[in-house]
């Protein structure tokens, strides 16, 4: 190691005990043990340009160890990014750009937020396959204009979830070879030495996943570092993970190798003795010397020219393939193609009298595939039940492994330029990857499961709708009508759980015409993830020449039917395959001459941010006699009905039954819908 290259490494680790000191707050045990391996990522491979983050064809590079901030924002900070040094001094403070875990984008150069552990490096292999995708559909002869690598910094933490295993795994089977993940193999979680939980052969393990292995036995060294990365890089049939043996809390006395320098400052005065034992000056706290900042200016001048370099590629592709750059820039702007939902106008007139929302949405996504080249995704291994393929559009698969004997192709390529990807039974996985998919750009991705798995999808969804990504999440069996299998398929309390999730856009359309305006909201929708929640069962198909215009859907909520332009007496809600139950049962009430209003609220979060003039309109305050109907949990739905109004929905989990039994027994009809009216109008206001 030279001279520079060990300065600059102890001004990584020293900015970031200082920051974690000065805030009382923070993890410096990572940042300190694995500075070696970030300089060496950062100052001699990693492909990016502090100038311009968002350049398309950089290297991505993933702290899946999010508790590790620290090191990243020393990184940034000497490369060159919008970061001060008094944004380090402000770590975890409010209103700073240096939050207690990376948070995308801010500061810029962080690509993802982490933190929960797991989900960085699965985020990163549906990096790697957004890559892979694209590279195929694009590049040509002499023109790559997508060619770069996805980097993961992981901790001991990272590889015990079981989601990361999921994706690993995945990532082993498809050959993403220009994944590279560094293991900070420290020995030391938060509560221990890592021997107290894992003993298995992380080489073994990895290899058996189809994984490179390599091995680094000085996590300080930056020359075998070095190496060891340029092997990886020359891998180009499998994903590769580089085990760095480091030493957490490396050069604080009395905590190095120890979980006590995990998770809480090293104390002044351990801090200062590290400072003494790496020969580092005392007279301030966040120093970085000059020759170190002189040092680092080539990474910003390396960054700079080879953007220049790939610019003046892509100047050249653009005169060669016109309109594959146009495509191709269209693509990373996320702007859809022009008239792209012109196939979904004359469906109106094509749907059976009943049909599954689950089978519509089928129908509309072998439109939208035809006219939406970056839709991509898959199922859960449930393809034969969420109806999500993209026919004729072709397998995501290790464009080297056999595979005529092989079932389950939905026809059309074979590799990666295929659009329906292939999770096997790894709902945790699927839902990460999706997120890197959106985390990369180019593509819009989706996945599909039963609605009572999207527990093992929650923590992805959750940190979707915190960056505002646009994945969108098809759910299907959406309630007790799935029937036979029993209450453990039957989603009760997921519906509700998942309305809870902020900046989460959550559908669930009543027929066929909801469902294309679902479709199109979750397409449109920029800011944030989508829930598209469908059925197993047939759905009645409304005639919609005597009830509203589906795409009042837009606006969340709107008046299906009525019958008096009068204030009604009693007004019902209901969403999903419930909304034909309170129709009829409106429709009887009308036989009896009473003013009734009848609500298709589908989505809550579009409805309640309408103006309150739109939402008065359609729910008026006067009107305290309201009844919802929906086959889950009733906790939520005061929100609309008041403590006045009534829920009809369920108090249980569901039973083993035919679906027709099971509404029938939890009382889920249009004559309880009638007898709750009927009771509230005879009830004093």
């Amino acid at each position: 190691m030279t001279t520079i290259e060990e300065i600059s490494i102890n001004t990584i680790r020293f900015l970031a005990a200082d920051a974690i000191e000065k805030a009382k707050s923070g993890h410096p045990g990572m940042p300190m043990g694995a500075a070696a391996a970030g300089y060496t990522l950062f100052y001699h491979h990693l492909k990016h340009n502090p100038r311009n983050p968002h350049w398309p064809d950089r290297d991505r590079f993933v702290l899946s160890a999010g508790h590790g901030s620290m090191l990243l924002y020393a990184l940034l900070y000497l490369s060159g990014y919008d970061l001060s040094l008094d944004d380090l001094k402000s770590f975890r403070q409010w209103g700073s750009k240096t939050p207690g875990h990376p948070e995308r984008n801010h500061p810029s150069g962080t690509e993802v937020t982490t933190g929960p552990l797991g989900q960085g490096i699965s985020n990163a292999v549906g990096m790697a396959i957004a890559e892979a995708h694209l590279s195929s559909l694009f590049n040509r002869p002499g023109f790559n204009i997508v060619d770069h690598f996805t980097y993961v910094m992981a901790s001991d933490g990272d590889l015990m979830e079981g989601v990361s295993y999921e994706a690993c795994a995945l990532a082993g089977h498809l050959g993403l070879g220009k994944l590279i993940v560094l293991y900070d193999n420290n020995g030391v979680t938060l509560a221990g030495g890592a021997a107290l939980t894992m003993t298995e052969d992380t080489k073994r393990r990895f290899e058996a996943m189809n994984w490179q292995f390599i091995e680094v036995a000085d996590g300080n060294d930056v020359g075998e570092i070095n190496q060891a990365l340029l092997v990886a890089r020359r891998e180009m049939s499998r994903p590769t993970l580089i085990s760095l043996r480091t030493s957490i809390g490396y050069g604080a006395p009395g905590k190095q190798n120890s979980c006590a320098a995990h998770g809480a400052p090293l104390g002044e005065e351990v801090l200062k003795k590290a400072k003494e034992c790496l020969n580092w000056p005392l007279r301030e706290s966040f120093f970085v010397p000059e020759e170190v900042k002189a040092h680092f200016k080539m990474v910003q001048e390396r960054g700079k020219i080879k953007e220049e370099e790939w610019e003046k590629l892509f100047s050249r592709y653009e005169s060669t393939f016109p309109e594959l750059a146009r495509e191709f820039k269209r693509r990373m702007k996320r702007e859809l193609p022009p008239n792209w939902d012109e196939c979904l106008k004359d469906l109106e007139d094509k749907w059976p009298n009943e049909i599954a929302t689950r089978k519509a949405s089928e129908t509309v996504m072998q439109r939208l595939a035809t006219t939406v080249p970056e839709l991509i995704g898959g199922s859960a291994d449930l393809n034969p039940s969420t109806f999500t393929w993209l026919k004729g559009m072709g397998d995501f698969q290790n464009p080297h492994r056999p595979h005529d004997d092989i079932e389950g192709k939905v026809g059309g390529p074979w590799g990666y330029e295929g659009r329906n990807l292939h999770f096997g039974v790894r709902e945790h996985a699927m839902g990460a990857i999706a997120v890197g998919l959106a985390l990369h750009g180019g593509v819009i991705p989706y996945t599909a499961t039963f609605l009572t798995f999207a527990d093992y999808m929650r923590p992805p969804m959750r940190l979707a709708a915190l960056m505002g990504l646009p994945v969108i999440f098809i759910f299907t069996h959406d309630s007790i009508g799935v029937g036979e299998d029993g209450p453990t398929h039957q989603p009760v309390e997921h519906l509700m759980s998942l309305r809870s999730i902020p900046n989460l856009t959550v559908i669930r359309p009543c027929d066929a015409a909801e469902v294309v305006e679902a479709w199109r909201i979750a397409l449109l929708n920029e800011k944030g993830p989508t829930a598209l929640i469908f059925t197993r069962q047939n759905t009645l198909t409304l005639d919609r020449k005597t009830l509203a215009s589906a795409c009042g859907l837009t606006r969340g909520g709107y008046i299906l039917w009525e019958n008096t332009q009068k204030l009604p007496e009693v007004i019902i809600i209901a969403t999903g395959s419930e909304v034909a139950a309170g129709l009829k049962a409106a429709y009887k009430l009308a036989e009896e001459g009473i003013a009734v209003r009848v609500v298709s609220l589908p989505c809550w979060e579009l409805f309640d941010a309408q103006p309150a003039e739109y939402q008065q309109g359609v729910l008026p305050g006067q009107v305290e006699r309201r009844i919802a109907v929906e086959a889950g949990i009733k906790l939520g739905w005061e929100h609309y009905v008041g403590l006045r109004g009534s829920i009809v929905g369920m108090d249980s989990f569901g039973a083993s039954a035919p679906s027709g039994v099971l509404y029938e027994k939890f009382g889920l009809t249009w004559t309880k819908v009638y007898e709750e009216a009927k009771r509230l109008l005879s009830t004093s206001l």
